[in-house]
């Protein structure tokens, strides 16, 4: 299910393009789910697509984690956000592949959004567990993966990975090109 492939730093432009929003816009993909106050996180941010709109919605009493194993990807996130203002509510964290380092944040996360990035990790289970680890009960995870590089069997694979960290499924919301479940934290 996991592949050892990890998308270069430099795509990372594409995939903050302005264009990318007439397929995915941000703003209607986390508005349902986060509000004012929240902590939120976000593995594998790249360049910040969903960053910026997360920051603004949690507001300045809120913060985002966000957590990539690429250096390049968190410095230009990090430019992207201070020139939007917003650098002050994003903890951008430079991980490794094998963990996510959120031990501080144990029982403190209100919502996570994984888009298009388990299917790259080599241990998803360990990610579920993880993310679980550091989310509060009734925490909810937007999970998205594309169609294109995630066939059902697998996106159910990591379904029953989540469920087994302590997830349940709560609906299966429409985001175009993509396998998506919102679950929540039991």
């Amino acid at each position: 299910m996991a592949h050892p492939h990890v998308c270069p730093w430099w795509l990372g432009y594409f995939l903050a393009s302005p264009l990318r929003r007439l397929a995915y816009d941000p703003d209607t993909i986390v508005a349902p789910y986060v509000r004012e106050g929240m902590t939120a996180l976000e593995p594998g941010p790249g360049m910040g697509f969903f960053t910026l709109e997360l920051a603004r919605r949690v507001g300045p009493s809120g913060r985002v984690i966000a957590l990539d194993i690429q250096p390049k990807m968190l410095g230009a996130l990090k430019r992207r956000l201070a020139k939007a203002g917003l650098l002050e509510r994003v903890d951008a964290r430079l991980v490794s592949r094998d963990s996510l380092g959120l031990d501080d944040l144990a029982g403190s996360a209100d919502f996570t959004l994984a888009f298009a990035m388990v299917h790259e990790l080599p241990a998803p289970d360990r990610f579920f567990v993880e993310v679980a680890k550091a989310s509060k009960p009734g925490a909810c995870l937007l999970l998205a993966e594309p169609t294109g590089h995630v066939k059902p069997r697998a996106f159910a694979s990591e379904l029953k990975l989540a469920s087994q960290a302590g997830f349940d499924l709560v609906e299966r919301p429409t985001i175009r090109h993509s396998q998506t479940a919102l679950l929540r934290k039991m």
